[in-house]
């Protein structure tokens, strides 16, 4: 009999480093599913297989789950009464989860006016302490690694190392639903921390497992591109999950991209809006940021930069559409009234 599923550090245990015996703080993250994208594969080439990790099905909508789970644990481990996060959104959501899962304290420090409020609300229905600070997201980064540094506050964003322990995961589980690692992996890049710990997850698999390596495409917004223009940026996207100006882990990304035979580029903002439309009608929905990995590899094979006929390739989708959805009510037409009269209803629609 399969056991059931029990979370990513319980199934993954011997390959995340994690101090022994720390109690484990699970919401049962991980397991999401890889999703066939078979018409959005024939945009790309012939004879490819294009699937879409969905890690919008984590616990609280987005991939950072996986690193929580283990930040959480090994600070619970360690008798952490309070943890500190800044955030774009999606960290703040999950820091909030699984503290209060824990029964932990949690801060969050967020870009005043700059997060989306699903995932806000989020952060404010698991209990956090919502700060706004008068700046960007890395102007609250830099505050919460001094205050974590001066007083006994944990710091769960992806500089702790434990986070990318957990994030690892997504790669193990890739290889293990094919078989192998797909020929590219793309991705959204914004802090950084999730490119780095998927090239670490391939690395280990293909170390203990001959799955082989991907080459990783990790993509950028235009208005938020530090490590495709080699500077720190005042960063602005409608992409808010990667509306990073200077990525906490830019030069483990760019080595990555690097080492796989990869790189990182950056799309328009609106080449990204319309690839969450194209993985709306294949049923996906996703957050804005999520549709950058895949809308980075079009732009690639349509200005002829890469050519992918006959291969594997997988997009990760970080985070559910349900993070952001005024994005999308913004942009959509009116909808139609009518009255409770059945004529009314056909003639509508024969309009």
């Amino acid at each position: 009999m399969e056991m059931p599923w029990s979370g990513v550090i319980n199934q993954y245990r011997e390959m995340i480093n994690l101090p022994p015996n720390v109690p484990v703080i699970t919401l049962l993250e991980g397991n999401t599913p890889l999703i066939p994208l078979p018409a959005l594969g024939r945009i790309l080439g012939k004879g490819v297989t294009l699937y879409a990790k969905f890690e919008g099905l984590n616990p609280t909508g987005s991939f950072k789950d996986r690193g929580m789970t283990v930040a959480i644990s090994e600070a619970a481990g360690r008798g952490a009464k309070s943890v500190i996060c800044a955030s774009t959104g999606n960290t703040a959501a999950s820091a909030a989860a699984y503290a209060s899962r824990s029964g932990i304290r949690c801060i969050v420090l967020i870009p005043q006016g700059k997060v989306a409020m699903g995932k806000l609300a989020g952060a404010l229905a698991y209990g956090s302490k919502v700060i706004q600070i008068e700046g960007s997201f890395d102007d609250a980064l830099t505050l919460v690694v001094q205050i974590s540094q001066k007083q006994s506050i944990a710091l769960v964003n992806s500089l702790n190392p434990f986070r990318l322990e957990g994030q690892k995961t997504a790669a193990f589980e890739i290889c293990d639903a094919i078989g192998k690692s797909p020929d590219w992996l793309c991705l959204p890049v914004g802090n950084a921390g999730n490119i780095t710990a998927y090239w670490m997850g391939f690395q280990q698999y293909h170390h203990i497992k001959k799955t082989g390596l991907p080459r990783i495409l990790g993509v950028q917004a235009e208005g938020a591109a530090p490590l495709v223009v080699g500077h720190p940026v005042e960063p602005e996207t409608v992409a808010t999950a990667i509306r990073i100006g200077k990525p906490a882990r830019g030069e483990q990304a760019l080595e990555a991209a690097q080492e796989s035979g990869g790189r990182i580029i950056a799309v328009s903002d609106n080449a990204i809006l319309e690839m969450q439309s194209h993985l709306a009608a294949e049923g996906l929905w996703v957050e804005p940021a999520s549709a950058a990995g895949l809308a980075g590899l079009v732009h690639e094979v349509r200005t002829n930069r890469l050519i992918v006929d006959g291969q594997t390739i997988v997009t990760v989708c970080t985070g559910h559409g349900l993070k952001d959805p005024d994005i999308i009510t913004r942009r959509a037409p009116s909808i139609q009234a009518l009255p409770p009269i059945l004529s009314e209803l056909e003639k509508a629609l024969l309009e």
